[in-house]
């Protein structure tokens, strides 16, 4: 008995973790143009998170805050209302953000804050900002930053030849940005900095890829069936992922959301009556993948890959998914089956009840996506 309390703690670690939803905390994504010693950032940032002073720069979702209350709070705003808070603040909130001219510190102004309506509150809503400033006369580089608690930012040149693209991880700063252009970083550069950017997706804010992992994992204790599904999917979302990020091929959020969905109830459903691997369960997963691959797609689509290093930034973050969706088998491995698979009670106590817990989640979402396709988390 005790065994079995230990198990459910541990799958309950496992399971739980992902039925949360609601706040994810999403990239801040900026693009700048200098015009005539001009500066113009256009700035997609959690209006909400950024108020209530929530830290962004450890957390999936803005539930693991102190101040989730006051991010809930401000989330229910009208897009007036929160305009309104948010340029109140904006003289302690331009303190965090750095930006050097030639070493030369520059003042920062909030020009124009555009905030979409209130719409479904368990979800972000991006805010647009555009703050401007004014370089000294002759400057040639740039060097950009903000506060940790602000979280990522990516950071993007437009309008000159090889622009600069750089993900920077919370506190970090950019490194000198020719404002001229031709500071595109290498493609060795691209690759190594958007591995993180895909384990990200998966571990900790791809919760529903992280349910279809763990539906994959539940299925047997045996690790060949394991092999067979993790290389059908894998093989299939980075089909997916590659066409979808060179855009070849396009298809909604409405469709293809409620389908990866659909696809949790599937595997989790199958494994409570399937002991084994069907013959015809690789085929249907690597289908599956096809779906989970235009999903991180639309990841990509939110804040683009580096022009010149766009193979190689698709790749890293390619790797940067397989590295995450192994890590979520690690887990589970050593959570549960390293100690239980060869236990007789195993699949009942185990793998049973957490494949009811899958499709049960899975099936929520599926409801939420089809009948609120405002509600549809990636």
């Amino acid at each position: 008995m005790a065994l079995k309390v230990v198990c459910w703690a541990a799958l309950s670690s496992l399971i739980v973790s992902t039925a949360a939803l609601s706040h994810e905390v999403n990239p801040s994504v900026a693009d700048f143009t200098v015009v005539d010693g001009l500066l113009s950032m256009d700035i997609s940032i959690s209006a909400e998170a950024m108020v209530a002073g929530v830290d962004l720069s450890a957390l999936a979702d803005t539930n693991e805050s102190d101040k989730s209350n006051d991010y809930d709070v401000l989330r229910a705003l009208s897009d007036v209302d929160l305009a309104q808070r948010f340029r109140e603040i904006w003289p302690e909130l331009v303190t965090g953000f750095t930006v050097t001219a030639d070493g030369q510190s520059v003042d920062l102004e909030l020009s124009d804050i555009t905030v979409p309506p209130v719409g479904n509150v368990e979800l972000p809503r991006p805010t647009e900002i555009n703050v401007i400033a004014q370089l000294p006369d002759g400057a040639k580089q740039l060097i950009v930053g903000w506060n940790k608690s602000y979280g990522t930012l990516i950071l993007r040149q437009l309008d000159v030849e090889a622009p600069y693209t750089g993900f920077l991880a919370p506190g970090v700063v950019s490194e000198a940005i020719t404002i001229a252009g031709g500071g595109q970083q290498t493609g060795w550069a691209a690759f190594f900095e958007y591995i993180p950017v895909g384990f990200d997706h998966i571990v900790p804010k791809g919760l529903d890829h992280i349910l279809f992992v763990l539906g994959l994992f539940f299925l047997s204790t045996q690790l060949r069936p394991l092999l067979w599904q993790v290389t059908a999917f894998t093989l299939a979302h980075t089909v997916t992922l590659a066409m979808g990020a060179l855009g070849w091929v396009s298809i909604p959020g409405s469709i293809v959301e409620p389908l990866i969905a659909a696809s949790i109830v599937f595997v989790a459903v199958e494994n409570i009556f399937a002991k084994g691997l069907n013959p015809w369960r690789p085929f249907i997963i690597f289908g599956f993948g096809l779906l989970h691959g235009l999903g991180f797609a639309s990841v990509l689509g939110d804040f683009g890959l580096p022009t010149g290093g766009f193979i190689p930034a698709l790749i890293g973050f390619n790797i940067g998914v397989e590295i995450g969706q192994l890590a979520v088998i690690a887990a589970a491995f050593f959570a549960v089956g390293l100690w239980f698979r060869n236990k007789p009670w195993y699949r009942t106590v185990i793998a049973i009840p957490a494949s009811v817990g899958i499709a049960i989640i899975g099936a929520g979402w599926f409801v939420e996506r089809v009948f609120d396709l405002s509600m549809m988390p990636i």
